[in-house]
């Protein structure tokens, strides 16, 4: 049974992250006032450093939050990603007596009998909870994610910390309207603390993907799992950055099915995985793809889905009426026309690779930093056109297009990406994914909340 005194979201454990958050954001805070208001040269790469410092000293989700707002475009100044696309998500794994204790918390005090063997060493640790390996009674290796300690105290301080932190930012810079990112940052980081509802999306996803060959996922053992405990087969395999030297054939192959286990869900069932961290799958010699974590899982409407299909036909025909209604579809609102060319800059980046019908890299141009610049160049011009509210939507789809072809870089993929996606939206129709989306949500047991 779980012990209240561990999992309440008490405020004594808030005050506590407060304060601890508080410390380290508080000098940045200052020194980047006293620069306003004294007149005094606003050195950001400077203040980035120093926030990227702060946060990396933290671990937990405020540093998972500063991790997910470097890779969405626009979201941060350049300097600001820069720094904190340098936080490490490795954080430092409980204790065995804390790990006995979370254990007995949630199968009982008898629990080390229902398992033959219980690894006491964190296998992986990461912002919100560490993952043992053991042995079942039944001798299947299994992979158990055990959350960390008054975790919805933490993120509860963790999210308010990070109003701050936008706060910080929109002194310098008002051109991003964050608080559509900030309440989708705070829905999804809240469903993550649910390990019920990840053992349902991992359900989910077993079933999208039961047709899509090379993609695995873990099977949920129910009677070892809770709300802040799952309990899975484990899956054997290496990062994918241990193939970046592998033949060509087995890299295309890798960076094909990620393509898939990705895309598949959303462009046919409207539901898609929102952290592509490379920590998040691995992958077999054979070249297996194996999805290891499904806390970040977004259900989006069929219309919407369509809307990004929509932007993608009217930026291929250049069709400037076409994306205003698209972008309309989105959620973005009052968008002038020079407005609407500023983000088809970085749409016509976003969807270059599937504008032409040959097989190439992800990124031809000049790599990561000619992503940066167009990122720079758009914000400049939004900066200057008054400003734009990006729709909650917005924020894990970029990430996920962001998070994804990164990795399709440091693979050296060769494909043709022009047909894979054709493939995967060839006939969309919104009434049959909505079909197909109410009847996998409901087998998985999975909220349909937009």
């Amino acid at each position: 049974m779980v012990s209240d005194r561990d999992e309440r979201d008490h405020f004594s454990g808030r005050v506590r992250r407060y304060a601890k958050v508080g410390a380290t954001l508080g000098g940045v805070g200052a020194r980047m006032a006293g620069q306003r208001y004294l007149g005094l040269p606003k050195d950001r790469a400077k203040n980035a450093a120093e926030l990227r410092r702060a946060l990396g000293g933290l671990k937990g989700p405020l540093m998972k939050v500063a991790q997910l707002m470097a890779t969405v475009p626009e979201a941060m100044p350049e300097d600001y990603v820069r720094e904190l696309s340098t936080l490490q998500s490795q954080a430092p794994s409980m204790g065995y007596a804390f790990v006995r204790r979370r254990m007995a918390s949630e199968l009982g005090p008898e629990w080390p009998k229902r398992f033959r063997s219980f690894e006491p060493e964190a296998a992986a640790a990461a912002s919100l909870g560490q993952v043992h390996r053991a042995v079942a009674l039944n001798g299947k290796a299994l992979a158990c994610k055990l959350q960390y300690p008054d975790m919805a105290s933490t993120v509860q301080a963790d999210l308010a910390q990070l109003r701050f932190i936008f706060g910080l930012y929109r002194r310098y810079d008002p051109a991003i309207d964050t608080r559509h990112i900030l309440e989708e940052i705070a829905a999804r980081l809240r469903e993550e603390l649910d390990y019920e509802r990840e053992a349902s999306h991992m359900r989910l996803y077993a079933g999208m993907l039961d047709s899509v060959e090379g993609v695995r996922v873990p099977d949920v053992v129910p009677a070892l799992s809770t709300k802040r405990l799952i309990t899975m087969n484990w899956l054997d395999g290496e990062s994918l950055l241990a193939f970046r030297d592998a033949d060509q054939d087995l890299r295309n192959r890798l960076a094909e099915r990620l393509f898939h286990a990705w895309y598949v869900p959303f462009y046919r069932y409207g539901v898609l995985h929102g952290d592509p961290h490379l920590g998040n799958y691995n992958a077999t010699d054979e070249g297996e793809l194996n999805l290891l974590d499904f806390g970040c899982i977004r259900v989006f409407s069929p219309r919407f889905v369509g809307g990004v299909i929509a932007l993608y036909r009217a930026i291929e025909a250049n069709d400037e009426a076409a994306a205003v209604a698209a972008y309309e579809i989105w959620g973005f609102k009052g968008l002038s026309r020079a407005m609407v060319e500023a983000l088809n800059l970085w749409a016509r980046y976003l969807y270059a690779p599937l504008l032409e019908d040959r097989r190439r890299r992800i990124d031809e141009g000049a790599g990561v930093r000619y992503g940066a610049e167009v990122a720079a160049n758009v914000h400049r011009e939004v900066r200057r056109l008054g400003g734009v509210a990006p729709p909650r939507e917005f924020v894990l789809l970029d990430r996920s297009a962001i998070g994804l072809g990164s990795v399709f870089m440091h693979l050296n993929a060769e494909l043709n990406w022009r047909r894979l996606f054709e493939t995967l939206i060839e006939g969309f129709d919104a009434a049959g994914l909505e079909r197909r989306q109410t009847k996998a949500l409901a087998k998985a047991g999975v909220p349909a909340a937009f």
